[in-house]
């Protein structure tokens, strides 16, 4: 294995000093890792949700590069503040929601959240950073997506429906942004083990029937998107634009 050295330039296109990112949904699970890992890059973080505690905790951890903002993303104050804001480079677009139900018995309320939280509120902030980003000449905006943004599952065909218009969005975005200098990309992860999944992944049935779907036999972990995030955040990944980077152990490849 060739040596590692202090300064080695392949490894410098992965840090972001000098760079602003914002994470939505930063408060748990996989925005917290990208979060994270976003500061130890070298980035000025700035970590949005709704339960300032889960922030508190992260400003004490990161005190002089994570700050956090108690906001809904589905809000026009959080838009506003948003878009006051005078540098942005990175955006990780990771608010989203899934409610599981069969489809003849999807509820109205269900759809509606789904839309707005899923759909919506990704655009208007992917909107609203862009706007800062263009005028900068620079920057890169990450959707999260998910593996069911490229197949179709049981019970899932709200969820399904709305990660696939993710993904539709990030390459419109890609293709309009990029003669402006911004990057769009998505990342796209299959069940990772985090707050918001543990209540199914806790069903042994359940998760016999995930594994059996992953040819790595293997459940994801936050770090592995917050990976991926950070590579597509960073000049590492320079000339990747339109694309959706699939964390899913082969789900999909089938």
């Amino acid at each position: 294995m060739a040596e590692v050295r202090q300064g080695n330039t392949a490894l410098e296109h992965f840090m972001l000093r000098g760079k602003i990112a914002l994470v939505t949904g930063a408060g748990k699970g996989i925005g917290r890792a990208c979060a994270e890992l976003l500061a130890n890059a070298g980035a000025q973080v700035i970590a949005v949700a709704r339960t300032t505690a889960d922030l508190e905790s992260l400003a004490r951890a990161y005190p002089n590069s994570i700050e956090g903002w108690t906001e809904d993303v589905t809000s026009d104050q959080f838009m506003q503040r948003l878009g006051g804001l005078r540098q942005l480079d990175v955006l990780v677009n990771n608010v989203g929601t899934n409610r599981p139900q069969p489809f003849i018995d999807v509820e109205l309320v269900t759809l509606d959240l789904m839309l707005d939280v899923n759909i919506r509120s990704a655009f208007r902030v992917a909107q609203a950073a862009a706007r800062i980003m263009v005028n900068q000449g620079t920057g890169s905006i990450i959707n999260m997506s998910s593996q069911m943004g490229h197949v179709g599952a049981v019970n899932r065909t709200v969820y399904c429906m709305t990660k696939h218009a993710i993904e539709g969005l990030t390459k419109a975005m890609a293709v309009e942004l990029a003669p402006r200098g911004v990057r769009v990309n998505a990342v796209a992860p299959t069940f990772i083990e985090t707050p918001m999944t543990r209540p199914m992944l806790d069903d042994p049935q359940f998760q016999r029937n995930v594994l059996a779907q992953i040819p790595m036999n293997k459940l994801g972990q936050v770090e592995d998107v917050a990976n991926a995030v950070l590579f597509l955040a960073s000049a590492a990944s320079g000339l990747i634009t339109g694309d959706s980077l699939k964390v899913d152990g082969g789900w999909t490849a089938h």
